[in-house]
């Protein structure tokens, strides 16, 4: 990842720590899938109520092809669910502490704890019915 990359991510997830400290400004709808690294996460996880986790790695094809769906989903439910996404290759204590065994393997929390997964790229109307079974 070239320099400018890493830097964006810095300022991004500085931004995020100062969201989550500020109380109300942190009830903003997240439009977008926050970048998390192992500091982070458990804080994150606990913060809101619905997070979906896209467990993945920059050189993965199946990881790639569902990038646009998380985007797509992460406006979708802007309100209702947090998305997130955990690169392996920087974070695998993270992926060995939830078994993560296969990329792309995205993972819903509720209230903090693990709830459900999909392993494996699927389609959008498969990610649509997980989630929607943790808003009722």
């Amino acid at each position: 990842m070239p320099e400018d990359d890493f830097e964006l991510e810095r300022i991004k997830l500085r931004k995020l720590r100062e969201l989550m400290r500020g109380g109300s400004k942190a009830e903003e709808k997240l439009d977008r899938p926050v970048h998390l690294s192992e500091d982070e996460f458990d804080d994150f996880v606990k913060r809101y109520p619905l997070v979906l986790v896209d467990f993945w790695a920059s050189w993965c094809g199946p990881c790639m092809m569902i990038a646009p769906i998380i985007e797509e989903l992460a406006r979708e439910y802007a309100g209702r669910v947090v998305f997130a996404k955990v690169d392996v290759d920087r974070n695998r204590r993270l992926a060995m502490k939830f078994g993560i065994m296969s990329i792309p393997t995205l993972m819903l929390f509720k209230d903090g704890k693990p709830v459900d997964m999909i392993i494996g790229a699927q389609p959008k109307p498969m990610i649509k019915q997980l989630i929607d079974q943790y808003l009722r």
